[in-house]
């Protein structure tokens, strides 16, 4: 915990600028609380820029002033897109040889933005979310998962004749190498399918060396085209595997999610035909997760892919992030609460039990939605047609009954604790048979697109470098080196 020893007071901040500090609004890209600063604003002028604004630090709109009671000396930090440069408080120092400047203090990145991106767009007060700034509720309902994968690479959505070549070479890159069918076999039984996942993508770096040219951009279509063939075809090989099941090789004639449920499925019958609204519905739950800004996932990506490596390592990266219960791994764990419940008698008990800090209730609220996920509402929909196929699964009642007093409880209201995307999506995937250590194998194929989307941005970027974060160092000064045990060393 910091306590200020001085003060740095916050005077003003110039006429026309865009400083939001404890509000969202559209298109605002955060400032950077200091460490050891406990700033008082003593004017504040506020003026929001549209969403996609392309506001440089070179023509900022405003200034923020602020002083520095340790030295008495003013600075003007330089404000565009709502925000200020963290690089520009090392400005800030005493008169000290040593001292390096201030720098911001900030765990997990709640107030840093670490970049610029035109990708995805997010309001969490207002529950919005839009691919490109097209709605993720007109691309659900309209838009098929490659369209939206070539959206959010490219910024547009495609013309025919590019959506039909993408399509083309999608399909026709599904298959792997024999190799790699080998070297899932290499698993034991049981193995969890995103350990296989994870380890698989990172494997086809080996395969494709090339790919290390990632300033080329014949290199980056083949790689992009790669993985998003070829990870549900290792997906659905690991399912193959852990169910003692001969793999199924893919099936160029059918569609991206048809194939993959085919590859799944598939047993004696000599052509897979897939219910239309499962494949309807693993086609929106990956247009869903396709994209989600700055999580921990997509920023493992970015980080790892900084320091210039291919991008079969880097979204290997964020596979790895995805396999975390915090991140991807939550639709798995609403399923196992439910099934804790096990009775919708048991609702209440458990609710005053969340409430009195000895149970989690999974599924609700978010880092950043502080009102119902966009996202959510889809899925819940979704569900409805599902059950009409599947039967309703026995963990809905349960569901609806949490989602019923969570929304009417004023803990939870007051808390803004609504229903997120993983809440329904664990009783559809389940619905459909899929085993609960799969659901986030699913996530991952759909976040493939955003992965390699949000990769290639960063490497373009010109002011992106490879990530360093500082630290603050809490440990012991320098002491001297006394020997406390006898080594081969000794003597």
């Amino acid at each position: 915990m910091f306590e200020p020893r001085e003060a740095l007071v916050i005077l003003g901040v110039g006429a026309s600028a865009g400083l939001a500090l404890g509000s969202r609004s559209a298109g605002t890209t955060y400032g950077i609380e200091p460490v050891r600063l406990r700033p008082t604003i003593t004017s504040l002028h506020l003026v929001m820029p549209t969403p996609g604004s392309t506001q440089s630090f070179d023509s900022p709109a405003g200034t923020l002033d602020i002083k520095d009671s340790r030295t008495a000396k003013t600075y003007s930090l330089p404000i565009a897109a709502d925000a200020i440069r963290a690089s520009d408080l090392k400005k800030i120092k005493t008169d000290a040889p040593d001292d390096l400047g201030i720098v911001s203090y900030d765990p997990a990145f709640l107030n840093t933005a670490s970049c610029r991106s035109a990708i995805t767009f997010i309001d969490g007060d207002k529950g919005i979310l839009r691919y490109r700034g097209y709605p993720i509720e007109q691309l659900a309902e309209k838009a098929s998962f490659l369209e939206v994968a070539w959206l959010l690479r490219h910024g547009e959505l495609p013309t025919q004749k590019e959506y039909d070549q993408f399509v083309h070479d999608i399909t026709y890159h599904t298959y792997v190498h024999e190799n790699m069918r080998t070297f899932l076999h290499g698993f034991r039984y049981d193995a969890h399918p995103m350990s296989m996942l994870q380890s698989s993508i990172a494997a086809l770096s080996s395969f494709y060396p090339e790919a290390r040219a990632i300033f080329d951009p014949a290199q980056r279509d083949i790689s992009f085209i790669r993985l998003l063939a070829k990870t549900p075809t290792i997906a659905a090989f690991s399912y193959r595997h852990v169910k003692g099941l001969p793999v199924v090789y893919p099936d160029n004639s059918l569609s991206y999610v048809e194939n993959f449920l085919s590859m799944i499925a598939r047993m004696t019958e000599p052509r897979y035909e897939a219910n239309p609204v499962f494949v309807r519905a693993l086609e929106v739950l990956f247009i869903l997760h396709a994209d989600h800004e700055q999580n921990c996932s997509t920023n493992a990506v970015r980080a790892v892919g900084s320091s210039h490596v291919d991008p079969f390592s880097a979204v290997s990266a964020g596979v790895a992030a995805l396999f975390g219960p915090l991140h991807g791994g939550a639709n798995e764990q609403v399923l196992r609460m439910i099934e804790e419940i096990g009775d919708v008698a048991n609702v209440p008990k458990f609710i005053e039990g969340v409430k009195g800090g000895s149970g989690r209730l999974m599924g609700f609220g978010h880092r950043v939605y502080k009102s119902y996920d966009p996202r959510a509402k889809i899925v819940k929909r979704l569900a409805d047609d599902v059950f009409k196929i599947t039967g309703v699964d026995r963990g809905l009642e349960i569901a609806l009954e949490l989602e019923r007093i969570a929304l009417q409880d004023e803990y939870f209201v007051s808390r803004k604790l609504y229903p997120n995307v993983d809440f329904y999506t664990g009783l559809i995937y389940r619905s459909m048979n899929f085993p609960t250590e799969f659901f986030t194998v699913l996530f991952a194929i759909a976040r493939m697109s955003g992965w390699l989307s949000q990769w290639e941005e960063m490497l373009l970027d010109k002011e992106q470098k490879i990530a360093r974060p500082r630290q603050i160092y809490t440990g012991y000064e320098e002491r001297p080196y006394t020997p406390t045990i006898k080594t081969h060393l000794s003597k």
